[in-house]
């Protein structure tokens, strides 16, 4: 039973009301939490409500006692990314329609909330082991609090939101990115996007953000962008090659900040397409499989329509569903289907590919068209 809140639509008619939904710099229209596009047409079916049910119930098991979660159990060293790993599985939880104070899982989402917001430092960081590619993880958890004090409007998110979207704002570096630390003299596009949605999930939500901050963001993704369609590392000049993850990454960061029918973004699909439709041959090899995979699922639910359909039933239906693991009620997916999760572990493999096959539910606003 998925789980929907009726003050939900009542809040969504306030803060439209005194135009606190924005895409950015223009406001759009959500769908309330659970309400697809009227033109989508792809469905979760039985099997793979199975799935995403036991892969839920995996993680849940997997969260540690202070509320958060890291690669898995039993992966060694992976608690020093235990915020980035948690922002995940949150995510997994709240794309079927849990919250603190509602669903099956509110405790687990409840306890990783407080998590995220004891990690918060005076100096609005996050509390994360890894500081050598900190800004990854800053970027994800900001998005989580932004998501929730959305739905909530939590006093107690609020300040501790706005910190941490203050660092980002100010972090900005002079190429309008972000790099690893907040404030680096130059900037890539794998950190720079996680940056610009999570800003435009706080100004959603109402937090002042000011667009200049995006409209530099933007600039910045836009100049990465190659000419096979495909998005770089960093702005052309500087890097050479596109690849499947960032060209996710890009084109769904677009779409959040109000790009939706931008050439670039159409461009950037038919070049993943190219790879994805052929996911299930047996040679097929994609580098950050599950980073750029969560990207180009949620940049693909955005753009809707055929491009939305044939990802999912290919990538979704298909290819994660070949790859699952499922042992009695549980299911998950292993780090062997990317070599480059296997130092993170099993936990952030499970709850990006849940998120996927959970888009369809519509549940998460910042995935919502």
């Amino acid at each position: 039973m998925r789980y929907r809140r009726s003050w939900l639509g009542q809040r969504f008619a306030v803060l439209l009301s005194v135009g606190l939904i924005l895409s950015c710099d223009r406001v759009i229209p959500r769908a309330e939490p659970g309400q697809a596009a009227s033109d989508d047409v792809v469905k979760v079916d039985k099997k793979t409500e199975t799935i995403i049910n036991g892969a839920l119930k995996y993680l849940a098991a997997q969260q540690l006692p202070n509320g958060s979660w890291t690669g898995d159990k039993g992966s060694p060293g992976s608690e020093k990314w235990a915020v980035a790993i948690t922002s995940y599985v949150m995510m997994a939880f709240m794309a079927n329609g849990n919250l603190p104070d509602a669903g099956p899982y509110a405790k687990q989402v409840k306890n990783g909330l407080q998590f995220l917001l004891d990690s918060v430092q005076a100096d609005g960081t996050f509390h994360e082991g890894d500081r050598s590619h900190y800004m990854y993880s800053h970027g994800l958890a900001t998005m989580v609090l932004a998501e929730i004090y959305g739905e909530t409007q939590s006093p107690v998110i609020r300040p501790k939101l706005q910190h941490v979207v203050l660092l980002i704002i100010h972090g900005q570096n002079p190429e309008g990115g972000w790099r690893y630390q907040p404030g680096s003299k130059d900037a890539d596009l794998s950190v720079t996007v996680p940056q610009t949605v999570a800003l435009c999930a706080a100004k959603r939500a109402g937090i002042a953000v000011p667009q200049a901050t995006i409209d530099k963001a933007v600039a910045y993704i836009k100049r990465c962008q190659a000419p096979d369609g495909g998005f770089t590392y960093q702005a052309i000049g500087k890097a050479k090659g596109s690849s499947f993850a960032r060209t996710s990454a890009a084109i769904y960061a677009l779409q959040i900040t109000g790009l939706y029918d931008d050439p670039m973004v159409a461009d950037g699909s038919r070049y993943l397409m190219a790879s994805i439709s052929k996911c299930n041959e047996p040679a097929w090899r994609t580098d950050w499989l599950t980073y750029g995979s969560y990207y180009a699922a949620v940049g693909h639910y955005l753009i809707g329509g055929d491009a939305w359909k044939t990802y999912y039933q290919t990538f979704g239906q298909r290819y994660l569903l070949t790859h699952v693991i499922s042992e009695g009620d549980l299911s998950h997916w292993d780090v062997q289907i990317d070599p480059n999760a296997k130092i993170v572990g099993s936990n952030w493999c499970t709850a990006v590919f849940t998120t996927i096959l959970s888009l369809p539910y519509g549940y998460l606003p910042l995935y919502q068209r």
